[in-house]
């Protein structure tokens, strides 16, 4: 084939002009600046509508669309049927509302399509960066080693796998049959059932993970977890590796971390902290007692896109033994060889500390929002929001139709509405469908949970754009479905 027709024949995906293309990425960024600016002018909640479900059913595009048409459908279809976790009365699950800022730190890091694994280049600096703001943020020692990954599920993974290592350098390379006896992993029957997938994922078995009993705030019972601890070795089991909670999802509940800290010691055992939300009030100086241990874990992991707002996803995990977390992962093969000079020369790759090769610029985003905020900025909003939780705390307790379900040690509010005369039963379908109501209405998302079998209304308040007033507007609706109901 001739040269001409060669050229003649080549495409890309760049656009053939790119001011026209400029001109639509400007429409999107003033759309998405108007949207964030006016996120609590909307229903907290829009179900989506039938047409909008429907734009979701068409054929596998074949030929090119208009771009401005590809974006008018998202602006028309997508965009007003957001999960919203913008809004400024959004409490639900465990979820963080972001920043414009880090919409922007994100829009650059896809612009640069890093692939932060291997190779001389600054991602791989920058998320080193993070990852060393990281340690000293939660106590950990420089030389610990860490990964950004997407979020506490996998984060936690990556710590049981590391924790697994340490019981049997065996079981890389032979599997679990490498080891006499089942091995066992303790936490309370708090802990999140991210966890207990991980348990599956690596192999364990969900039936080798002992939930100890919790006391009356829903914190584990140390007494409980030393004699399961003795039982299990004494049956031929083989104990490895403690999960404790610095903050449950339920309740928002923490651990005695420094106990858990000597058991772990006593047995010889790994000690991993989950702490998704809760380890990041290790940025106030009150925390230190009540988070007295998360300094003493082998592994820790915590979301920066939860309680310190970034974008999604962003998450990180620290293992305090660098050689023990990259002998876990690591794998000699000729095509991702480091070399002395040139593309890929530079620090050691973050594909021998996790499972991904491919890896996003996560790091970017939670750089340049650390670098905008600063610490102190962020010890004021996580202040606000414990602050709020009590206000709303107070709030339920001083409503005579309202009673609170548990202790409030964090950010967590778990309630319900409760006129009298009904069944556990009816009490539960009740507050179900006020809180569906109150969905439905685009009032206010809070989530919801099982605390001992008693459904309750339950508000994680992870949100920088919360005020006092959301807390009150959430009070009053309740009680006026509740009446209405």
């Amino acid at each position: 084939m001739k040269k001409e027709a060669v050229l003649t024949a080549e495409r890309t995906l760049d656009p053939t002009n790119w001011s026209t293309l400029n001109e639509l990425g400007h429409r999107m960024l003033d759309d998405l600046f108007y949207y964030l600016e006016t996120t609590r002018q909307r229903p907290v909640y829009t179900r989506p509508a039938a047409a909008a479900i429907e734009s979701m059913q068409q054929p596998l595009p074949q030929v090119p669309q208009n771009p401005s048409a590809v974006y008018d459908e998202f602006f028309k279809h997508i965009l007003p049927f957001n999960t919203n976790n913008i809004h400024p009365r959004f409490w639900a699950w465990v979820q963080g509302g972001g920043t414009p800022f880090g919409m922007l730190a994100d829009m650059l890091a896809s612009g640069m399509n890093a692939n932060v694994s291997l190779g001389d280049s600054m991602p791989m600096h920058v998320e080193k960066q993070v990852l060393d703001w990281s340690k000293e943020m939660m106590g950990f020692p420089e030389t610990a080693s860490g990964l950004l990954i997407s979020g506490a599920s996998l984060a936690n993974i990556t710590a049981l796998v590391v924790a697994r290592h340490n019981a049997n350098r065996d079981i890389k390379t032979k599997g679990l049959q490498a080891v006499k006896g089942p091995l066992t992993i303790y936490g309370s029957s708090e802990t999140h059932n991210c966890v207990l997938k991980g348990v599956e994922v690596i192999g364990i078995g969900s039936d080798n993970f002992r939930k100890v009993p919790v006391d009356e705030d829903y914190r584990i019972r140390v007494d409980e977890l030393k004699r399961m601890i003795v039982e299990d070795i004494a049956a031929g089991y083989h104990p490895f590796c403690i999960v404790g909670n610095a903050g449950t999802v339920n309740t928002g509940a923490i651990d005695p971390l420094h106990e858990l800290s000597a058991v772990a010691k006593e047995h010889n055992l790994w000690l991993h902290v989950d702490g998704a939300f809760g380890a990041v009030p290790n940025l106030l100086p009150e925390f230190a007692g009540t988070l007295k241990g998360l300094e003493l874990a082998d592994s820790l992991s915590f979301d920066f896109h939860k309680w310190m707002y970034v974008n999604y996803e962003a998450a990180c995990v620290l293992i305090r033994d660098p050689q023990l977390h990259r002998e876990a992962f690591a794998s000699a093969v000729n095509y991702l060889m480091v070399h002395e000079r040139g593309l890929s020369a530079g620090m050691d790759g973050y594909n021998n500390y996790g499972m991904e090769l491919s890896r996003g610029f996560k790091a970017l985003k939670i750089w340049m929002s650390l670098k905008q905020n600063g610490l102190e900025t962020y010890r004021a909003l996580i202040r606000q929001n414990l602050q709020q939780a009590q206000y709303l705390a107070e709030l339920v307790q001083n409503e005579p139709l309202l009673e609170l379900m548990a202790p409030v040690p964090l950010n967590i509010v778990c309630f319900r509405y409760n006129p009298g005369n009904q069944t556990m039963q009816e009490l539960n379908n009740l507050n179900k469908e006020v809180l569906m109501q109150l969905h439905e209405q685009g009032i206010a998302a809070p989530s919801y949970t099982l605390l001992n079998g008693q459904y309750c209304i339950r508000t994680a308040i992870t949100n920088h754009r919360s005020r006092l007033e959301d807390f009150e507007v959430l009070v009053n609706e309740i009680v006026r479905i509740g009446k209405e109901i």
